[in-house]
C-alpha cells in the first residue's frame, strides 16, 4: 500500500475522533492499538505498544515537567507573590497604562518561577483586574495585559519546553534557557504598545497621582518580598546555564528552593501543600497520557513509511527553508485554534523533525518558535486555554467577546516577535551557545 494512502488513513481516523469529541489522548489510543493490531502482527504488536508506552513517560528527562508545574502551583496557591507584585507597583512611578505595565511585568517575573501559563493568567487576572476595573482602565486594555501570563510557556523555567525538548530529542537545558531573551523581547512589545496605545489614547488608562514611596522604603520593599525570588531564578535558570546541574536536577532543587520561600514567609500551611499537589498531578497526567500516545502514533508512521515520504515529498518542492519553516508553523497556529498545545506537538513533530533534520535547521530555534506558537495558541480564539482561565477570573459584566476583542492586538504582537526571530534566530541561539554544557 502506497504511504500517502497509509497517511491519510491514519491521521483521518485521529482527526475524526476528535471531531467526534473523544479526548485526545483517547484518539491517539484507538488509532495506535487498530494500526498496531493490522500492520505490526497482531498480540505481538500489542505486547510491543505496552513497552512502548511504559518507556516514553519513564525517561529521567520527564521529570522536570512536574516539578516546574509545582514550583508554581506553590507560589500560586500561597500568594506569597502577592508582595512582589505590590513592590514592583510602588517602583512604577507615574507612568501612562502602569497597572497595565505592572501586569506585564509580574507575568514576566513570575514566569521565571513557574511552568504554567494557566496559573500565571489566573494570577494576574485576579489580582489587577479589580484594582484597574476601580481605577477606570478600559476593559480590553486591562484584559489583554493580563493575558501576557501565557509567557510562562516560553520563559524558564517552562513545562511545555521539557515535552518539546524530549520529543524533539535535543538538549532539554539549552532549549530552556533560549526562551529567556524571546521572553523578554515580547514583554517588551508589550510594554512598548501599552504605552503607545495610552498616549495616543488617553482613555484606555486614566492619569491619577500613585502614591509617593521614600527611596529606602522602597529598597528595603525589594529586598524583602523580591529578593528571595530571585534565588528561586537563580537556583534553576543559573544552574542549568553554568552546566552546576542537569534540568531534572535545578528542577529539583528549584522545588526546595520555592518550598523554603514559602514557608519563610509563613505560608506553607497543608491546605497549600494539597492544593499545589493536586493541580500538579491533574496537569501533569494530562500531559503524559497524551505524550504515551504520541509515541506510539509517531512509531506507526514511521513504520509505514508515511514520515519518510512525506519528508521526501516536501524536500522535492523547490522552496526555501524559510517558506517550508513559515508552512509548518501556520500550520500549528491553525491547530491551536481547536487544539490543547500537547496535542499539537505530539501530532505534528512525528511529521516535522524528519523535515527539520533533513533541511539542517538549528533544532533549537525551530523549537523555539514552536513554543511562540504555542503561546500564541494559548491565547487563540475560540479555545485557547488561557481565555477560558481569564474568564473564570474576570469581574461581572465582562463576556467572552471582551475577552476575545482584548487579546487580538497582543496576539499580533506575537506574529511580530515570532518574525522577528526568524530573521535574527541568534536572539533565540546566543546564551544557549554561552552554556558550558
Amino acid at each position: 500500500m502506497e504511504w500517502w494512502v497509509l497517511l491519510i488513513a491514519i491521521v483521518g481516523a485521529f482527526l475524526f475522533f476528535l471531531g467526534i469529541g473523544l479526548p485526545v489522548f483517547l484518539a491517539f489510543t484507538l488509532v495506535d492499538v487498530v494500526g498496531i493490531y493490522f500492520l505490526w502482527g497482531g498480540a505481538t504488536g500489542l505486547t510491543q505498544f505496552i513497552h512502548s508506552v511504559f518507556s516514553s513517560i519513564s525517561t529521567f528527562v520527564l521529570l522536570p515537567v512536574p516539578m516546574f508545574i509545582l514550583m508554581g502551583e506553590l507560589l500560586f496557591h500561597s500568594g506569597v507573590f502577592v508582595r512582589a507584585l505590590d513592590t514592583l507597583d510602588k517602583w512604577m512611578g507615574r507612568v501612562k497604562g502602569r497597572l497595565c505595565i505592572l501586569s506585564v511585568g509580574g507575568a514576566t517575573l513570575f514566569s521565571t518561577l513557574s511552568g504554567s501559563s494557566m496559573g500565571t493568567t489566573a494570577m494576574l487576572g485576579s489580582l489587577l483586574l479589580p484594582e484597574m476595573e476601580k481605577r477606570g482602565y478600559h476593559k480590553t486594555m486591562a484584559i489583554g495585559s493580563c493575558m501576557s501570563g501565557a509567557l510562562a510557556m516560553i520563559i524558564p523555567p517552562s513545562a511545555l519546553a521539557v515535552i518539546l525538548g524530549s520529543l524533539m530529542e535535543i538538549s532539554i537545558g539549552k532549549l530552556l534557557i533560549a526562551g529567556f531573551l524571546p521572553g523578554v523581547v515580547m514583554a517588551a512589545l508589550y510594554v512598548g504598545y501599552i504605552v503607545l496605545r495610552c498616549t495616543i489614547n488617553p482613555t484606555m488608562a486614566p492619569d491619577y497621582s500613585p502614591e509617593t514611596y521614600p527611596l529606602s522604603q522602597k529598597i528595603k520593599a525589594f529586598v524583602v518580598r523580591v529578593l528571595p525570588f530571585g534565588v528561586i531564578i537563580v537556583v534553576v535558570t543559573g544552574l542549568i546555564f553554568f552546566g552546576i546541574a542537569t534540568p531534572t536536577e535545578s528542577a529539583a532543587m528549584g522545588v526546595v528552593a520555592t518550598a523554603l520561600v514559602v514557608a519563610a514567609y509563613g505560608k506553607l500551611r497543608w491546605e497549600v501543600v494539597i492544593k499545589s499537589a493536586e493541580s500538579t498531578l491533574r496537569i501533569t497526567v494530562m500531559m503524559f497520557m497524551i505524550l504515551t500516545g504520541s509515541t506510539a502514533f509517531s512509531q506507526i508512521l514511521a513504520f509505514t513509511g508515511a514520515s519518510k515520504g512525506l519528508v521526501e515529498l516536501v524536500v522535492s518542492f523547490p522552496l526555501p527553508q524559510f517558506i517550508i519553516v513559515m508552512v509548518m508553523q501556520a500550520l500549528m497556529i491553525i491547530l491551536g485554534t481547536f487544539m490543547e498545545q500537547v496535542s499539537i506537538m505530539m501530532v505534528t513533530f512525528p511529521i516535522f523533525m524528519p523535515i527539520v533534520r533533513v533541511l539542517g535547521l538549528d533544532p533549537i530555534w525551530f523549537g523555539l518558535l514552536t513554543l511562540i506558537n504555542m503561546e500564541i495558541g494559548m491565547k487563540t480564539p475560540p479555545f485557547g486555554l488561557c481565555l477560558f482561565v481569564m474568564k473564570g477570573v474576570v469581574p461581572r459584566g465582562i463576556s467572552m467577546a471582551d475577552i476575545f476583542r482584548a487579546v487580538i492586538p497582543f496576539v499580533l504582537l506575537d506574529f511580530i516577535a515570532m518574525l522577528i526571530i526568524m530573521f535574527f534566530p541568534s536572539i533565540a541561539t546566543v546564551l544557549p551557545s554561552l552554556m558550558r554544557r
